[in-house]
């Protein structure tokens, strides 16, 4: 009788579970078990491992063999575990020291030929046998430089099957053939999802992105992109079509100061899961920018799919931006599931498959026109739409959902002299990422001994207990909520996005002219606030 363990990990959502690969060979008619909840891909591996054995130089023991994926109340799906199971097969035949491969991690696809396919989701199944304390880890060539982002783990890639036995039974390397320069690598195939991305793009830096001074005009507009960058306050911009919505939302990607290390590792986990990871990039290091189609459904926006669910656009946009254009044209029901997660930073789905956990905190742009045609609050523009069409349009973003929405802006029609340049070119994207990467930093130092980096994260009882503002601001703020012109909430935002003008200020605190700018960004209502872009210069 012959056995041997190794290990792989199946993950649930974004987060890994390591899983014992047992196999067991006994005298018997020959047969193949593979038990342990396994899916229809994951039990298809019985005859891509034998083939794979076979093709590789191997014997294939003639024995019952049963192998096991402990814990067995796990679920466990893809192609990943393939070279764990074929390493526990070789071992429990004798083929490699069963010692050698006890305490390995395996994760990978094998071909009918015996090379090694890369497989999603290989940093978050790193970041998982870490985590249990496994410290080497074998996956295939192409996703070395992912798994090579966790720190203490040695990290073997492979090519094919061949060189892992050689490796293990110290016998000389074999050299595999590489793919031919300049045609594409077959192998990548099983990385990258066809149609996954949801209108996800890595944002560019300043340098090389779209330039916030193309945008002309608009410095109301402006000023209000540049606080939401600094403090990841949501926005919502409505005006008529063509003054520059969508530009503006595409330009705020390249304002959000560079990804920490820590968020850098969260997004590319998300992203590789998804299968958007860009090949030969295993490090996202800018934020990342989703844009969904006005059609999409509401599991396409917090995830869903058959089985266990998949990242949907929240996740996909998490530490990034998520712009939904022309948001009145999505459906209420999928707009209201954003509420969940632009409060509490994640998303939990339950589905029959399983609860999973999700990352999505993001920063939530919103773009809407005044009335189906959009013509409704242009002079003179003939708009046709009744008064009960128009409040029926508005109302579809819901106020619960606004009510969640920091920062409100009307944006105007450009103007004949802005159009033309005659009112002088706006501040580069570099220009105000300087002063947005300064707001932060303030803001870090500010709350280096909280579990907080950003000032939209601060709850509203630090605000009020905690984080004050200078005495007397707060007194056109109190009228508002004794009005009922601002909830219980609106005021906590209020009191966010006022901490985040004074960053932009350099003030030590906010003080009556900062709360009166914050309460124009959330109402609209004129407060006696020169409001302009390059204020804080």
């Amino acid at each position: 009788m012959g056995f041997a363990r190794t290990c792989s990990v199946a993950l649930v959502g974004v987060e890994g579970v390591v899983v014992e690969v047992q196999a067991d060979l006994e005298p018997g008619v020959a047969a193949f078990t593979l038990v342990g909840l396994p899916d229809k891909s994951l039990s298809e591996s019985r005859d891509r491992v034998r083939a794979a054995v076979v093709n590789s130089g191997a014997e294939w023991p003639q024995k019952k063999l049963t192998v096991g994926l402990s814990p067995a109340s796990v679920p466990k799906g893809g192609s990943g575990f393939d070279l764990a199971v074929a390493a526990a097969v070789l071992g429990a035949a004798e083929r490699i020291d069963p010692r050698a491969i006890a305490d390995l991690v395996l994760i990978g696809e094998l071909g009918l030929d015996g090379r090694v396919r890369p497989v999603r989701g290989v940093l978050p199944a790193v970041l998982a046998a870490a985590d249990a304390g496994y410290r080497q880890v074998v996956v295939p060539e192409q996703t070395a430089g992912e798994a090579s982002l966790v720190p203490g783990v040695s990290v073997l890639g492979v090519r094919t099957l061949r060189q892992l036995i050689a490796v293990l039974s110290d016998e000389p390397v074999p050299v595999e053939e590489a793919a031919e320069e300049g045609r594409p690598d077959a192998m990548l195939a099983g990385l990258l999802v066809p149609g996954a991305g949801l209108g996800t793009g890595l944002a560019a830096g300043p340098a090389e992105g779209p330039d916030l001074a193309d945008v002309a005009g608009q410095r109301r507009a402006r000023l209000a992109l540049e606080v939401a960058a600094a403090g990841g306050h949501h926005l919502l911009l409505s005006g008529p079509p063509g003054a520059g919505k969508t530009m503006l939302a595409e330009r705020l990607p390249g304002i959000l100061p560079p990804l920490t290390r820590q968020e850098s590792l969260e997004v590319t986990a998300v992203h590789s899961v998804a299968g958007i990871l860009p090949p030969g990039e295993p490090l996202v290091r800018s934020a990342p920018y989703c844009a969904p189609h006005h059609s999409a459904t509401m599991q396409s926006l917090v995830g869903g799919g058959n089985g266990l669910p998949r990242p949907g656009a929240v996740s996909l946009a998490h530490r990034g931006v998520l712009f939904l254009d022309e948001a009145p044209e999505f459906s209420g029901k999928a707009l209201d599931a954003l509420r969940q997660p632009l409060e509490s930073g994640h998303v939990v789905i339950a589905r029959a498959a399983g609860v999973v956990r999700l990352p999505a905190r993001f920063l939530l742009a919103l773009a809407a026109n005044p009335c189906p045609c959009g013509r409704h609050t242009l002079h003179g523009a003939g708009c046709e739409c009744p008064a009960s069409v128009v409040r029926r349009y508005q109302a579809r973003l819901s106020g619960p959902l606004l009510d969640r929405v920091d920062l409100r802006v009307e944006v105007e029609p450009v103007t004949r002299a802005d159009l033309l340049g005659q009112g002088g070119r706006g501040e580069t994207t570099a220009t105000v990422a300087a002063r947005v990467h300064a707001a932060r930093d303030r803001a870090a130092a500010r709350l280096s001994d909280t579990p907080w980096r950003v000032n939209s994260e601060i709850p509203g009882h630090e605000l009020r207990t905690r984080h004050l503002a200078a005495p007397g601001a707060l007194a056109a703020a109190e009228r508002d909520v004794e009005r009922g012109l601002l909830t219980a909430r609106g005021l906590d935002r209020v009191l966010r996005v006022a901490w985040t003008v004074a960053d932009l200020a350099g003030h030590d605190r906010p003080d009556s002219g900062d709360i009166a700018l914050a309460l124009e960004l959330r109402t609209g209502v004129a407060r006696g606030v020169p409001v302009g872009a390059g204020q804080f210069a």
